[in-house]
């Protein structure tokens, strides 16, 4: 039997339709109470609006994805007119960041300008009193966090974080959190974050459709897999997987102000 789950972080609309009708329809089978559907750009987060109407368990949150060339000034001004027109319907501010695979296989890639662009979502996360949905990680992760400070930001989700100690517990003493993916099952850097990190600082997601290795490999990325990752978060943090499921549950449900 299983408990109730919350998928904190995937991109419903970049699936295939049927297989999103598939997640849709399943969602009470599985237990999977509520998604919150992440967005590339301005297209992307049409698409999720729409999304979110059709179905009260979808939740759209609005954002620019870092991992792309940087959107032209008429592509970021609608999006932000979509923020303003539509924020009562938003989730959250997401997802945002910094291009840290990008920059990876483009050492020579400006980081100036992606900061400028995060920093104005920032602002917009605080103007409409939303949570902020980040992709940050390893030596970025401390340069967003200087940003979240200086604004005074206290609802930040890292998603599929990575980086080390001392930046972890940064985002702990801060009152962020962190969301785990199914290859915790696997990924020993993973299992050493969910060992680093209090469970009333986490959250879980699958961010399909991206893929998975291991007992997931050649699977489509499901919300199900999620109660995978509790009994293995239970397993690494030995406790009673009823008391993951609980606390990890409470801990998304008041981020996000989920009924």
């Amino acid at each position: 039997m299983y408990n109730s789950i919350i998928d904190s972080h995937i991109h419903l609309d970049v699936y295939k339709k049927v297989d999103r009708k598939n997640i849709i329809d399943e969602m009470e089978k599985y237990h999977i109470e509520q998604l919150i559907t992440v967005s590339m750009n301005l297209a992307s987060a049409i698409i999720n609006l729409s999304l979110s109407r059709n179905n009260p368990r979808v939740n759209a949150a609005f954002g620019f994805h870092p991992e792309q060339p940087l959107p032209r000034e008429q592509e970021l001004d609608a999006l932000c007119l979509l923020i303003k027109e539509y924020h009562h319907e938003m989730i959250a501010i997401g997802e945002v960041g910094l291009p840290y695979y990008r920059q990876r296989e483009n050492p020579k890639l400006e980081l100036e300008p992606y900061i400028e662009i995060l920093e104005h979502f920032i602002l917009e996360s605080k103007r409409y009193d939303k949570p902020i949905v980040l992709h940050a990680i390893y030596e970025h992760a401390p340069i967003v966090c200087d940003l979240l400070e200086k604004h005074t930001i206290e609802k930040a989700h890292f998603h599929w974080y990575k980086g080390d100690k001392r930046t972890t517990e940064r985002l702990i003493q801060n009152g962020y959190d962190v969301s785990i993916t199914p290859d915790v099952l696997y990924d020993k850097e993973i299992q050493q974050l969910v060992k680093d990190t209090p469970i009333d600082h986490m959250m879980l997601e699958t961010d399909g459709p991206w893929k998975y290795k291991g007992a997931f490999l050649d699977k489509m990325t499901h919300p199900k897999m999620i109660h995978w990752s509790i009994a293995k978060i239970a397993e690494i943090k030995n406790l009673h997987i009823e008391d993951i499921y609980a606390q990890i549950y409470r801990n998304t449900k008041e981020f996000y102000c989920l009924d």
